[in-house]
């Protein structure tokens, strides 16, 4: 395995940032009183990136306190997966972090498979096709946001130029998945299916196409006199600050933490690939967008190892497997269904009961474009799990709000939410 290499932008701050008194999480509605303005950012609010709403305390202009309101956009998807087989829940893992439905897949694929035992026997074409779908994904969604941070500062140009690199994204994802949006693509065991013809050339040609994008971006943005102004030293969250609050991915990473779950705990192939891991220095959302436009790069760089060395190739005529051989865990070919008892019986146990998951208990963590996506599975035998829990990163990522707005200026929420990059989806679940 190749060593990590930290990839660092900026001399670290003379100071660090120091939390004000006021931001105490708990704060209740009833102690915001006295002479000072309440207000209310969001649910319904451009900025608030969906339904997120945040009630302010300000002092003029100033933001003296700031409490996060969340669960409009509740569904209750860790009770719906208890009463669901383990296969029947994958759609539902789509509409977590809905920029990346893929990633959610397979990071909910492994939890199962690391319950069943079967984690470690993913055949290696299996492995090199989910790490493709999660870089894609990871490009996917750091596009998006920082397209959308950048518009929500101002620039509207580079909103566009990276929503028409997704949209070459969501063509891709379409030809492997058969849907742009919800692809539940990945199953317990495996994928739904193999890689289409043609489909590896057709991803080459995308990234040598988004490389173009985000120079374009970075010439926009990164010595942009507008943009550096609205950034730099704007929702400083120092080391000691993100680690306490439990921050994951990028925002961790900005905050000059190297920990990436891909090189602190590998998984799937991710041993055999060399990629380094972008850190910032200073820790404000000027560092956070460079990190996750160097991920990106990085992102493009892992996508050209796992096409170089994926197994069986593009056309895969030695026909490695994209599933574990094991009847009882997958669906066995439709052929055989149809000329062999067994696999009959196999097919019938499957789509009624589920995999047959021993009893027992894990977690599972997997470094998704927001940060670290775990699931933890209370398994009591059978189809389904006794319970499921979801560790979302936008919702831990949120949790700092009362500790980095106090002090800041109304205008600068703006910027702070924008460069959390947080999606209510897997938030709220």
């Amino acid at each position: 395995m190749a060593t990590a290499q930290t990839i660092s932008f900026r001399e670290p701050a003379s100071h660090a940032a120091e939390v004000p008194k006021s931001a105490v999480m708990g704060e209740d509605l009833q102690e915001l009183q006295g002479d000072k303005l309440v207000l209310n950012i969001g649910p319904s609010h451009p900025s608030t990136h969906g339904v997120l709403r945040v009630v302010v305390e300000l002092d003029g202009e100033t933001i003296t306190k700031a409490m996060p309101d969340i669960g409009y956009l509740h569904r209750g998807d860790e009770k719906i997966a208890e009463n669901m087989t383990y296969n029947q829940f994958v759609p539902y893992t789509d509409r977590l972090d809905y920029l990346a439905p893929l990633a959610n897949n397979v990071a909910y694929a492994l939890a199962v498979e690391k319950l069943m035992g079967i984690h470690d026997k993913l055949p290696p074409r299996c492995q090199y096709i989910r790490v493709i779908c999660c870089e894609l994904a990871r490009i996917s969604a750091h596009l998006l946001g920082v397209g959308c941070f950048a518009m929500d500062v101002g620039a509207m140009t580079v909103f566009l130029h990276t929503f028409t690199e997704r949209e070459k994204i969501y063509n891709l994802i379409e030809s492997l998945t058969g849907a742009r949006f919800t692809t539940s693509y990945t199953r317990i065991g495996g994928m739904t299916r193999d890689l289409p013809p043609g489909w590896v050339d057709q991803c080459r040609k995308f990234l040598d196409e988004v490389v173009v994008c985000f120079a374009e971006v970075g010439s926009l943005l990164t010595r942009n006199r507008i943009w550096v102004d609205r950034t730099r030293d704007v929702g400083v969250i120092s080391k000691e600050l993100a680690i306490n609050y439990g921050l994951t991915g990028p925002n961790l990473r900005g905050s000059g933490v190297a920990y990436d779950v891909r090189k602190a705990h590998p998984y799937l192939c991710y041993s055999d690939l060399e990629f380094d891991v972008p850190v910032g220095s200073v820790g404000d959302s000027y560092d956070r967008y460079l990190v996750r436009m160097e991920e990106s790069q990085q992102s493009v760089r892992l996508l050209h190892q796992c096409l170089d060395k994926l197994p069986g190739g593009a056309d895969n005529r030695s026909k490695e497997p994209f599933h574990v051989q094991d009847g009882k865990t997958v669906l066995p070919p439709k052929d055989k269904v149809l000329t062999s008892m067994e696999e009959l019986i196999h097919q019938f146990m499957l789509v009624t009961q589920g995999v047959n998951a021993p009893p027992g208990e894990v977690y599972f963590g997997a470094e998704n474009p927001k940060g670290e996506l775990g699931f933890y599975i209370n398994s009591r035998g059978g189809g389904t799990p006794y319970r499921l829990k979801i560790r979302a990163p936008s919702f831990v990522n949120l949790s700092i709000l009362p500790a980095i707005l106090p002090g800041h200026m109304m205008s600068d929420m703006v910027t702070i939410l924008g460069s959390l990059d947080f999606v209510m989806g897997e938030c709220d679940r």
